[in-house]
């Protein structure tokens, strides 16, 4: 069933749990999420809302959870296994938030595993490259634009407190936040994980400094790598992985836009993750600025995606996230809001 709630340029589309489905191709909603389709320009962008189940229309915060990089569909199914859409498990927090988190640009919802590249990134079935809609969207104010429209829209759903919207980027959408945050709309508090507030060029180069299989050759080629960016910003051709566009967005300076957010900020990351050094050093930054909206967890021993090491390798056994969450949750919670 397709409810259309306003004939305007920004719809907001219900699936309802009443859609039926062949058992060959299940939907969002058979695996226990609403799927909205909002009308952006001429976009229909998908997002999927967990809630408490009976609880769907209760009035609650909404906490909004930014992707990283790729083309990767959120429901990922391999035979009877489904990977989960959020990193963490939602349903510790059901009680207190609706969960949402919105579908890359071109990419599918729900994919088998089979059908996916290493990373279970989604390529197009034809030209075996990213999705042309992704490629011409995948760039740093695009998702800014997007998610802020979308976040106006469910603001204005009785089932939202509006007032008391939470969003968490990840990686990449670590940056997509900070740009968030440094502009008044309706977040109330951005939480900041796992990024470089020095942009992603210089993550790019800092592993190439710190890795003990490469040279400083090989740091000389990301720096011309760079060279070639800045000549053709606005270049768009994925064919071959990220356009220029894409990375010259990505590879600002988010240090400054977190400099302006006024709202709580949360930065959580690893100690071993590349960008580790330049997030201490985003902290003496806002202390320098007597910055108090700022709150900051370092995980000791912990690397970009929160896995521990052993033997000096990568323990994917050490999965963290689980923790990590309950952490940033209980500070959403009571970080003050609008």
């Amino acid at each position: 069933m397709i409810v259309k709630l306003r004939p305007l340029t920004l719809l907001l589309v219900l699936l309802t749990t009443l859609l039926r489905v062949s058992a060959q191709q299940k939907t969002a909603v058979d695996f226990g999420y609403r799927h909205l389709t909002i009308l952006y320009g001429k976009d229909s962008v998908e997002v999927l809302v967990r809630s408490k189940p009976g609880e769907e229309l209760k009035k609650k915060p909404l906490f909004l959870f930014v992707q990283g990089s790729l083309p990767i569909p959120l429901i990922k199914c391999d035979g009877s296994k489904t990977y989960g859409v959020f990193p963490f498990k939602p349903d510790e927090y059901l009680a207190d938030f609706h969960l949402a988190i919105i579908s890359k640009p071109g990419v599918p919802l729900v994919a088998q595993v089979k059908d996916l590249r290493p990373g279970f990134m989604w390529v197009d079935p034809k030209t075996k490259t990213f999705p042309q809609a992704y490629c011409q969207r995948n760039y740093l104010a695009y998702y800014v634009a997007r998610n802020t429209a979308v976040l106006k829209c469910l603001g204005k759903q009785k089932w939202v407190d509006a007032k008391n919207i939470t969003v968490m980027g990840h990686s990449e959408g670590s940056t997509v936040v900070a740009r968030m945050a440094a502009k008044p709309g309706p977040v109330a508090r951005v939480i900041y994980l796992s990024g470089n507030p020095m942009g992603r060029m210089m993550t790019i180069v800092a592993r190439q400094r710190t890795s003990a299989d490469t040279t400083n050759t090989a740091a000389d080629e990301e720096f011309r790598y760079w060279q070639s960016v800045v000549a053709a910003p606005n270049q768009n051709d994925c064919s071959t992985g990220d356009s220029n566009k894409t990375t010259y967005s990505f590879s600002g300076v988010p240090l400054q836009d977190l400099s302006k957010a006024t709202i709580p900020v949360y930065i959580g990351y690893g100690t071993r993750d590349a960008a580790a050094l330049f997030n201490d050093y985003l902290r003496l930054e806002m202390i320098r600025k007597k910055k108090t909206n700022f709150t900051f967890k370092a995980y000791p021993g912990l690397e970009h995606n929160f896995f521990g090491f052993k033997n000096g390798t990568i323990d994917y056994d050490q999965f963290n996230w689980d923790r990590v969450a309950r952490e940033f949750f209980a500070w959403a919670k009571q970080a003050p809001a609008k």
